[in-house]
């Protein structure tokens, strides 16, 4: 369904994403570990082409989107949630999800009742402004977000980062959830292993943007994590 195809990234002068290849089928989770500086999220900036390869390809359904802009990539099926969730704070729970949808050229037509099946919690606080929401709050957003544009290919950057354990349980079933209900696969960047280990199908680790092991999550072991992930 996705696949990526020996891709070199730059920022300026600076050869970050050296070489890439990996693949995604369909309704599969494959997650993306690394060191801090690795280059997972350039990596993801990439497939959205906020920063697109200067070689390599990247194919959707076996359309090439290389060099595609970001919005018509969205339109045919990536969604983002970038680390850091970059909700809009001065505006509601409601109107950031409307936004979302008006990114992909969609309508409300039961589009929001999506978003709060899968974080019922967000129903009671949809006219609250995002900026004054939990951490655990936002994150959900930002996931029901990306959700209600139907992707074909869901991008999650460290969707666990500063959240307490309870919320991080939460964020791995609703993630479940999504991968046995919608038409979607998803690329997860994570740092936490036993989120990892629960929920991915295959790995790939980089080391300053060089693939070093890529396996099925029962390859994942003790040995290979002190040698890639620990500092």
């Amino acid at each position: 369904m996705f696949r990526i195809k020996g891709i070199d990234t730059f920022y300026g002068t600076s050869h970050i994403i050296h070489g890439v290849s990996l693949e995604i089928h369909d309704g599969e989770l494959v997650s993306v570990l690394g060191r801090n500086g690795a280059g997972k999220t350039t990596l993801l900036r990439s497939i959205t082409g906020v920063n697109p390869p200067k070689s390599g390809s990247i194919e959707l359904d076996g359309k090439d989107i290389t060099q595609m802009q970001s919005h018509k990539r969205t339109r045919l099926g990536i969604s983002y949630v970038p680390q850091g969730r970059q909700i809009i704070p001065d505006i509601t729970v409601q109107e950031n999800i409307r936004l979302a949808l008006l990114g992909k050229g969609m309508k409300a037509n039961g589009k929001l009742d999506i978003a709060y099946d899968y974080f019922p919690a967000l129903r009671p606080i949809a006219g609250r402004k995002g900026g004054v929401l939990s951490g655990g709050q936002q994150q959900q957003l930002a996931i029901a977000r990306a959700l209600v544009q139907e992707p074909k290919l869901l991008l999650l950057d460290e969707p666990t980062e500063g959240l307490q354990p309870s919320v991080v349980q939460e964020i791995q079933e609703i993630i479940k959830r999504i991968l046995s209900e919608r038409k979607c696969s998803v690329l997860l960047v994570e740092q936490r292993l036993d989120f990892v280990r629960d929920i991915t199908r295959r790995f790939t680790i980089l080391d300053t943007g060089r693939i070093v092991a890529q396996g099925t999550v029962k390859q994942l072991t003790d040995e290979l994590v002190k040698k890639h992930l620990q500092v």
